[in-house]
């Protein structure tokens, strides 16, 4: 059975998923295999925290990460890549 992901992972799922073109709402929460609620609520920290910012486009929000963010998945990449997990 697989282990339940930490926040910290759904977190970094939901940056990932931005980041490799997925921009709305529903095509992250699919991807990132997230419910609606929790899913807005992880938006709305990472806007918050200015790791992704929402954009209009032909009336729809859009998600696109920022500087900041792709910072954020870069250090936690090589902070993965260094520990082993076994």
């Amino acid at each position: 059975m697989p282990s339940k992901r930490s926040k910290l992972e759904i977190y970094i799922d939901v940056l990932s998923a931005i980041r490799k073109g997925t921009y709305k709402h529903t095509k992250i929460m699919y991807r990132t295999n997230l419910s609606w609620k929790p899913l807005m609520e992880i938006l709305d920290s990472l806007t918050s925290q200015e790791l992704i910012r929402v954009k209009e486009e032909d009336s729809h929000k859009v998600y696109e990460i920022t500087e900041k963010g792709r910072n954020v998945l870069e250090y936690f990449s090589r902070a993965m890549q260094s520990i082993e997990v076994t």
